[in-house]
């Protein structure tokens, strides 16, 4: 009988430690997420899932206001959120520019 569990790739397990220091380093860093509805949230990133799932801590809620107002954004604490992958437009983190590039380098490998 052949057996169904084969030993995965040694370079596929490297590529994914890389891929996992880089996001070590973005714990607990301000992040700022957009999702299609076009609230964005800020807070500190505090984990991610295989599925691309962001959890942010002491997150604060940001949405456009259509009535008249003094300010255009409204804002609401929420605590520790979950942002579902499929709801995300945009990810942005407060990191130096050769940590920028680095990140990209993550994009471009997929």
């Amino acid at each position: 009988m052949e057996n169904a569990m084969q030993a995965p790739d040694q370079t596929s397990i490297g590529d994914n430690k890389s891929k996992i220091s880089h996001v070590k380093k973005l714990l607990f860093r301000r992040m700022l997420v957009g999702v299609n509805d076009g609230r964005f949230f800020m807070g500190a990133f505090y984990c991610m899932d295989k599925q691309g799932n962001i959890i942010l801590q002491d997150a604060v809620e940001y949405r456009s206001t259509r009535r008249s107002s003094p300010s255009p954004m409204e804002q609401r604490g929420l605590g520790l959120i979950l942002i579902p992958s499929s709801c995300r437009t945009s990810c942005h983190v407060d990191c130096s520019i050769d940590e920028q590039l680095s990140l990209l380098s993550l994009q471009v490998q997929k």
